[in-house]
């Protein structure tokens, strides 16, 4: 456990508590279409209200390039009051006169949520100016956001370098059970991996393919590492720019350990109507990609997944948000749900393709946080945790 401050090393009551969740929600319009981060984070909020500090809450919210209306926090700060049954305050800005005003009348138990700190252009440079400001805010900053931590940004480490900081209990529980999956997993020990890119997942390939005994993969990605075993894919999604980097580690020492699909669901376009059949991995139709693994391929996986006594899965099989395209991922998920091991599900897709499938209790860890949790299993340091570490013995 690595050391750094929790929640009860403070003295909370009365004070101002900056805290950084993951608010970071899937919105169409003003409507939120998942609300599990919000559910998440409500607890610590919830936590810090009951031992009575004036609790600040900050979060980014998508990607604007600017101050856009459609990436507002008020939706998400609205919701989370009828979630918590307690009456959350919109800051106007991030920082700045309006907010300082709106902080300086708060009483102990009252909730502010900050707007999307990445209406600030130098949230994402950590600019000192930025971090300085979000710091003269609260007395005590709570690390909360695993989906964020590996982000050196103004709200994630600029802030912890300036006022006494500690981890939130959704980072701690996060940190703790994808620990248990770098330390000492038990064995047989899974690696799920789909999603698009293979870019995406290198590192995390690279380094835990000596450590597992077994890596699955479908997904967008799969396809570049069966073309690098000469496989014609069709019109399937490859990055050629990796192939060489997949052919290598499919030809050395541990590329055994790696399982790809036998067969696949090839569509006649990237359509949720598209003609569509079951097809061997070599033998999709000219002008044909694939979308799915297929039933042949999901039992073997599933059979592999339930052999395991641990297993991590990031990214669906494949297009799971069509109902033609969903059936690799969902017998994923069910052979996940029946394990009789430790089962960790990392990333937002993963947790909606289980949610959608009524699965998502029945996991042993869900995490908020997809990137974050790949560099952690890939062996990085997460700076938004690192920087924790120095308060630790002061």
């Amino acid at each position: 456990m690595p050391a750094f401050l929790t929640i009860d090393d403070l003295e909370l009551a009365g004070r101002r508590v900056l805290v950084r969740s993951d608010l970071n929600v899937p919105m169409e319009g003003d409507e939120i279409t998942d609300d599990f981060r919000l559910e998440a984070a409500l607890g610590t909020i919830q936590i810090l209200r009951e031992k009575r500090a004036k609790v600040i809450v900050c979060s980014h919210l998508g990607r604007p390039k600017a101050r856009e209306a459609e990436f507002s926090l008020a939706p998400v700060t609205k919701q989370l009051s009828e979630l918590g049954g307690f009456g959350a305050r919109q800051a106007p800005d991030v920082v700045g006169p309006g907010v300082e005003r709106i902080v300086a009348d708060m009483v102990a138990g009252d909730v502010v949520v900050l707007e999307n700190t990445r209406f600030e252009p130098g949230e994402t440079k950590n600019d000192p100016n930025l971090a300085f400001a979000l710091s003269q805010l609260a007395e005590l900053f709570v690390e909360d956001a695993f989906g964020s931590v590996h982000r050196a940004h103004a709200s994630t480490v600029g802030v912890a370098e300036r006022i006494r900081s500690a981890a939130g209990p959704l980072l701690v529980k996060e940190v703790e059970a994808l620990g248990r999956l770098l330390e000492t997993p038990e064995r047989p020990y899974v690696v799920v991996l789909g999603g698009a890119k293979v870019s995406d997942k290198l590192g995390v390939i690279e380094n835990l393919l000596p450590k597992v005994d077994s890596m699955v993969i479908g997904g967008g990605m799969c396809f570049t590492l069966l073309k690098a075993r000469g496989v014609s894919v069709g019109k399937s999604m490859v990055e050629d720019d990796h192939v060489d980097a997949v052919k290598a580690l499919l030809d050395g020492s541990d590329g055994g350990k790696i399982a790809l699909p036998t067969d696949l669901v090839a569509a006649s376009a990237f359509a949720e109507g598209a003609e569509h059949r079951v097809v061997p991995v070599d033998d999709i139709p000219e002008g044909w990609l694939g979308l799915d693994i297929g039933p042949a391929t999901a039992q073997s996986f599933g059979e592999v997944i339930k052999g395991a006594a641990s297993v991590f899965w990031n990214g669906p099989m494949g297009v799971f948000e069509w109902e033609p395209f969903r059936s690799g991922t969902e017998k994923v998920g069910q052979a996940l749900a029946a394990s009789n091991g430790y089962t960790v599900v990392g990333g937002g897709d993963s947790a909606a393709a289980l949610a959608l499938l009524g699965l998502d209790d029945q996991v042993s860890h869900l995490s908020t946080g997809g990137g974050a949790g790949l560099e952690l299993l890939e062996g990085k340091a997460l700076p938004g945790v690192e920087v924790l570490k120095r308060w630790a013995d002061g």
